[in-house]
């Protein structure tokens, strides 16, 4: 599948299943567009709009925000997207004699880099489709460009976008605040539109907090307030998130009618679960799960009340050293999981395995490549190969085993947030032209990237909430009117519990409810900073700015002033360097001043993600004016107990450590080599509480049958 093809496809499918419910295309739908828009989208897409498509463009004509809310593959991005892409090119065309404007016109902003960067590759399709109906029509093209600035956006590429801005920009919530608070916010200053993707995944966290007022900041720089609009697949309550979009302008709510279409299952590859068999191999060392003679149970009315208590009635499901590389000898259920997990793929064009852990995506990846090269008989003689992990090194996770030289491309590619950003584009473009079997990713392929036709997703163990759930179901077969298709393998018996209730909740459409995150007042001390660097304001005139922003819609002045008083000083200590003024407050004038560095303390500790300690995995350096290009990334402590000459293995690649630096791993490629597997820390998965309220009605009603059976 081309790069371009997502809008279409999405579009295409949404219309096609609009055709089979009986619904009409409106010829009044498209009449809005000019003639060239008009006829690329009936070549295109010949059933005509879907009624999400319809309601979203009345909207936006009409000058109104929106939030729209349909499944994967229903034409949101058409929907917010195709009036905007319109108006640029009447408006260059209008005035193409005179100079046109300078600026960005439309600014979209995603929570992940790599659905900015899918969206980028997939505006090329309308636009090209366009300016080809222009040029059958012998009229001229206007050229509408497209540009991104993230993190992995170079220096050279950051200046190139404040000389010659680009038409649409997209970008993140952390990029959008560094922009602003430097020169670069110049070329925001025409922003008409603001389209806000997956908003789901910001409304309820501090992030979200931080691009409202984000948000807010860029109206004060317009002539007047940006049109916003809002992209969601799964979100409640709807008037909520609506809320968070608009700030103080009301917000159209349109939403798909009607379900997604899952076929959803809970897979234990077992027939008990207390009677997992023990593989063959070396002595595992006492690794069996229960000890003395059989499982120790918990009273079935205590074992609702703590998961302590529901793992001792479950007779202590997660053995000790139960990871894929001390099978040998254990009562493991993970070759069952894995052996089914590679049939599956197998019996499928291309499968997707998510997984809730960078270091398990890592391991699970590996386990696959060698069990489908010890099929296919590409696996080295003797298997651990000289050179591989030493006894120092072995972690929990295990290491790989070496490849036989020559051996043919693996079935399975390792994508999470520590692969190098090449290393991802990679994997999600074989993805999507179809020639990579699997998958294994985290929560890095969970939202709206296209990534072609999957077959089939795959989760280890339960997803983190019913909503997480729907989204990474919903990437198998994602087109309105198609069916997704997903199987939850549960590696323990209190695992079965969550992937049962989460999987009922999927099925009955019981997404958790979005809760703003209220008045965070770390957020606001760093946009205050932001704010009063780029040229001062007025405590009053902050104040209103940041009312204007839903989670802070209800913040008491006396909490705002007291953010004011730390911020200049009032609490300044020299034992406590973090108190240092940062701003100077005149408490008679109101008026609010920069100190010196605030603007570069501002863009320094930016964003509300936190410093995870992490390492820059490189290759050294190249020829010539080269860099050294990244690989990914390591937690601190795995490069702690790592030496030079180990091998890691790393984005599905073995790697040899050269040298290790004060914040680099400088590591050479290790071909086939044993490696050893990756671990992350600060990766503990929790729920959210509805679905823990769920669990622990299903546990209530499990222990009453068991006391009256």
């Amino acid at each position: 599948m081309d790069d371009g093809n997502r809008a279409e496809d999405e579009a295409a499918g949404a219309a096609a299943a609009g055709a089979d419910d009986g619904a009409r295309p409106s010829p009044d739908a498209l009449m809005r567009f000019s003639e060239a828009v008009r006829g690329w989208f009936l070549d295109a897409f010949p059933a005509g709009p879907t009624p999400v498509q319809e309601q979203a463009w009345e909207a936006v004509e009409g000058g109104e925000s929106a939030l729209v809310i349909a499944p994967t593959g229903s034409g949101k991005t058409l929907a917010a997207f195709l009036f905007a892409l319109d108006a640029l090119m009447r408006e260059k065309a209008r005035l193409a004699a005179t100079k046109p404007p300078r600026g960005v016109r439309v600014l979209y902003v995603s929570p992940l880099k790599a659905l900015g960067a899918d969206v980028e590759r997939n505006l090329q399709a309308p636009l090209a489709g366009i300016a080809r109906r222009l040029a059958d029509e012998g009229a001229p093209a206007p050229a509408v460009r497209t540009g991104m600035r993230t993190g992995d956006t170079t220096p050279d590429q950051r200046r190139a976008i404040q000389r010659n801005p680009p038409d649409i920009l997209i970008t993140t919530p952390e990029s959008l605040y560094l922009m602003l608070t430097s020169k670069a916010r110049e070329v925001l200053r025409g922003v008409e539109t603001v389209i806000v993707d997956e908003v789901h995944a910001l409304a309820g966290n501090k992030r979200g907090a931080h691009l409202a007022l984000s948000l807010e900041r860029l109206d004060d720089l317009l002539e007047r307030p940006a049109q916003r609009i809002g992209l969601s697949a799964t979100v409640r309550p709807r008037e909520e998130v609506a809320r968070f979009l608009g700030g103080p302008h009301p917000v159209r709510v349109i939403a798909a009618e009607g379900r997604p279409d899952l076929d959803v299952r809970v897979v234990v590859p077992v027939r008990d679960m207390t009677a997992i068999p023990a593989f063959p191999g070396a002595d595992a060392g006492g690794l069996r799960a229960g000890r003395g003679g059989g499982p120790r149970r918990a009273p079935a009315e205590e074992a609702w009340k703590s998961d302590r208590a529901l793992r001792s009635l479950m007779a202590g499901d997660k053995p000790r050293g139960a990871t894929p590389d001390s099978r040998a000898g254990t009562s493991s259920i993970w070759p069952l999981i894995e052996a089914s997990i590679l049939d599956e793929v197998l019996a499928h064009r291309t499968t997707i395995v998510f997984v809730n852990s960078r270091g398990l995506c890592e391991k699970l990846t590996a386990r696959l490549n060698e069990l489908y090269a010890k099929r296919e008989g590409l696996m080295a003689p003797g298997g651990q190969a000289d050179g591989g992990p030493s006894s120092h090194l072995r972690s929990d996770l295990g290491s790989t085993s070496e490849l036989a030289q020559g051996a043919p491309e693996i079935i399975a590619k390792a994508h999470h947030g520590s692969v190098s950003k090449e290393k991802r584009l990679q994997v999600e473009r074989e993805l999507k032209a179809g020639e990579l079997p699997c998958v294994v990713a985290t929560s890095s392929l969970e939202l709206g990237i296209d990534m072609g036709s999957i077959d089939l997703v795959l989760q280890v163990a339960a997803p983190t909430s019913v909503a997480s759930g729907l989204q990474r179901i919903g990437r198998a077969n994602h087109q309105v009117g198609g069916r997704s298709t997903g199987s939850i393998y549960p590696r323990t018996r209190t695992e079965v519990i969550d992937a049962a209730v989460v999987a009922e909740g999927m099925r009955a459409g019981a997404i958790e409810a979005t809760a703003l995150v209220r008045n965070p007042l770390d957020v606001l001390a760093q946009q205050t900073v932001a704010a009063v660097a780029m040229g001062g304001a007025t405590a009053d005139g902050w104040y209103a700015t940041v009312r204007r922003a839903a989670p802070f819609s209800e913040l008491p002045r006396r909490a705002f002033d007291g953010v004011l008083d730390m911020l200049s000083g009032r609490y300044a200590s020299a034992d406590l360097a973090e108190f240092a003024p940062r701003i100077v407050w005149d408490r008679e004038s109101g008026e609010l001043s920069p100190r010196p560095a605030a603007q570069r303390l501002a863009v320094t500790a930016a964003g509300t993600i936190p410093d995870r300690g992490m390492f820059s995995v490189v290759l050294p350096e190249g020829d010539g004016n080269e860099g050294r290009r990244r690989v990914g990334e390591l937690d601190e402590e795995m490069v702690y107990e790592s030496r030079v000459g180990d091998i890691i293995a790393l984005g599905t690649s073995s790697w040899r450590i050269s040298e290790i630096t004060r914040d680099r791993v400088i590591v050479e490629p290790a071909p086939g080599r044993s490696a050893r597997l990756p671990f992350w820390h600060g990766e503990g998965v929790g729920r959210p509480a509805e679905t823990g309220r769920a669990r622990g009605a299903f546990l209530r009603a499990v222990a009453a049958g068991l006391d009256e059976g």
